[in-house]
């Protein structure tokens, strides 16, 4: 070849190399896009590699070595720009010489294949094949990833032999690594995918978890919080209890009443609201249209009815859900995360109420809740850093004026340096059960201070400490009280416990043996509020009780109102005759005092003689004993 020819060739070559770079790059660009799918990316692999080399067909091979077989997963013909033809997916044996080539080369180039040893020895099919398709010249490239071979694409000239240009192979080889790179690819954004619903589904019953409803939730309020009427969340609770089979092991109730309520929700509501699984036991749902509240209320009846249907095809007995309902309309700004935690919040109130019912979210009574839930905090913090307190409320001998007792009462000096009494705190206190912990220490605490107050003729007041009926209820209560008293140095005779009708009335009969037990302590029992419950004089015959104190509603209208005047002396009569002591509350003026005195009450407290009073004051103002 002359040596202008030779550089006309090489401009040619230089001509093809260029096109096919720039054939990889436009095709890199179009698989990497991210609404490419493996399917488009083989087609597009296809149709650009037969353009560029100019063949017929290219195929796209799966190769099984442990068969020693070829599975076509994707076939393109360029005259009819078909791609997968009816009958493309046909498989062939592969013999070992070709496959040991395949897994050695970058490509296996074939110009005619009728004087190729290595296809001429292929088996029959093979040659059946191509024949079959009239190939007479062939380019393989195998399919490699993290040197694995996972297939070939081969590139089939047909009807005359064809010599392959070093450009031309290297493209094919190109080509090879493009259709690993786009099932790396496809892998890799199916991993993602497959990341993704794992990320935002329940993996039991792969229904939408918490995270995913609060996208769709957030989603939907932004556009609709200004409206009246709003989005409705709807909570599901479940409480399912298995049925044990005669000779079997209990059905699992997590696990099969959870699925079968779930298909049986999924099913019958189908894509009218989202549904999700937000909690182990719990389901919630969005409606994907506002609702009134009757409109939600038969919603939730609805999911009530087909929840139970679920249970019993599951074979579950007593299955029962707590159905909460929350609205937009009540959140102060549009939060998902707030209105489903609102239905929750209702569904937990539905709980209490007992099996299979609704309630509607009530924002007054959330508030009221997160008022008692910050208060709960604050006395908690507050207890921790010692700044409670305890005051004392003098109780007199109406005979000579002296101080003759003294009510231990639980005060809080909070944050803000005021002094908050009981009244404000101690309903908290009781349904948070921190009123244990407090009874036991306002106990030592006035048991201390009383064994230090002066005495008046070799007698000291005595003290009287609330026990509340969670208090009385603990198994160590006549254990802390002997504790107290021991570590204090007071002595029982100069305690008394004040209990309500509430503490005795749950189980009379354990009461009256707490109580036998405290008073051979040694100290004595006074029943509060006489009067205001239903069974007191049943108490005063069979409980071991000392002393009545009258509760102040009796007392105001003293000496005019003829009721509580004749109630008055109705029990300072009852307790003179049964040895009881009597001691007035909530006395505020000398009338009441002296109408006291006549009905023969000794004891009042009230206050005409002082409010409750640190222990200092309380001293320093009354200074001894009756």
């Amino acid at each position: 070849m002359s040596t202008d020819a030779q550089a006309v060739n090489n401009l040619d070559r230089g001509a093809w190399a260029r096109r096919h770079n720039h054939a990889l790059v436009a095709l890199a660009r179009q698989i990497w896009h991210a609404d490419c799918t493996l399917a488009t990316a083989l087609a597009l692999i296809c149709e650009t590699a037969a353009d560029t080399l100019d063949v017929e067909r290219v195929n796209i091979w799966k190769v099984d070595t442990a068969q020693s077989t070829l599975r076509c997963i994707h076939g393109y013909e360029r005259s009819t720009g078909l791609h997968n033809a009816p009958g493309y997916d046909e498989t062939l044996d592969c013999d070992s010489a070709y496959g040991a080539q395949l897994d050695e080369v970058r490509v296996i180039d074939t110009a005619d294949v009728t004087r190729d040893g290595t296809v001429s020895a292929s088996q029959a099919a093979l040659g059946a094949y191509r024949q079959r398709h009239r190939i007479c010249s062939l380019l393989d490239a195998p399919i490699r990833s993290e040197g694995e071979l996972l297939g070939v694409i081969c590139h089939e000239h047909i009807d005359t032999p064809r010599t392959w240009t070093p450009e031309d192979e290297a493209f094919a080889g190109s080509i090879g690594d493009y259709v690993a790179m786009a099932q790396e690819i496809s892998r890799r954004r199916s991993a993602e995918t497959q990341l993704r619903f794992l990320e935002r589904h329940d993996p039991d019953t792969e229904l939408p978890n918490r995270d995913h409803l609060l996208e769709v939730t957030q989603l939907a309020l932004l556009p609709n919080h200004a409206n009246d009427v709003g989005l409705a969340a709807i909570h599901l609770q479940l409480e399912a209890q298995p049925v044990t089979h005669s000779g079997a092991a209990d059905i699992d109730s997590d696990t099969g009443v959870l699925l079968a309520v779930a298909e049986k929700l999924r099913a019958n509501l189908g894509e009218t609201v989202t549904l999700a699984r937000v909690r182990d036991d719990g389901f919630a749902l969005l409606p994907h249209r506002q609702l009134h509240e009757t409109e939600a209320l038969n919603l939730a009846e609805h999911c009530i009815e087909l929840i139970q249907q679920s249970a019993a095809d599951a074979g579950m007995h007593h299955a029962g859900v707590s159905v909460g309902i929350a609205f937009s309309r009540d959140l102060a700004a549009p939060s998902a995360d707030a209105l489903l935690r609102n239905a929750e919040l209702a569904s937990q109130r539905a709980r209490r109420g007992g099996h299979n019912r609704c309630e509607v979210f009530d924002a007054e009574h959330h508030r009221g809740l997160l008022v008692r839930m910050r208060t709960e905090q604050a006395l908690r913090d507050a207890f921790a850093e010692q700044r409670l307190l305890v005051y004392y409320q003098p109780e007199i001998n109406l005979d000579d004026g002296h101080w003759h007792a003294a009510e231990a009462l639980l005060r809080w000096r909070d944050e803000d340096g005021r002094i908050r009494v009981a009244g404000e705190f101690i309903e908290v206190a009781e349904a948070s059960g921190l009123i244990v912990a407090l009874g036991r220490w306002v106990l030592t605490e006035a048991c201390r201070v009383a064994s230090t107050w002066p005495q008046r003729d070799g007698v000291a007041p005595l003290l009287r400490v609330n026990v509340s009926a969670r208090q009385f209820e603990q198994a160590g209560l006549v254990a802390d009280v002997a504790s107290a008293l021991s570590t204090s140095g007071l002595p029982p005779s100069r305690l008394c416990l004040e209990l309500t009708e509430t503490a005795l009335l749950r189980d009379p009969s354990a009461a009256a043996a707490i109580l036998t037990r405290l008073r051979a302590l040694g100290l004595g029992i006074a029943l509060d509020d006489f009067g205001t419950g239903f069974s007191s004089l049943a108490y005063l015959k069979d409980l071991p009780i000392d002393a009545l104190k009258l509760d102040q509603r009796f007392i105001a209208g003293l000496p005019d109102d003829r009721y509580d005047l004749a109630i008055v002396q109705a029990v300072a009569t009852l307790a003179r005759q049964t040895g009881l002591d009597v001691i007035a509350e909530g006395v505020e003026t000398e009338k009441q005092a002296q109408a006291l005195r006549d009905c023969g009450v000794v004891h009042a407290q009230g206050y005409l003689y002082a409010r409750a009073l640190p222990c200092d004051e309380l001293v320093a103002r009354f200074g001894g004993a009756a």
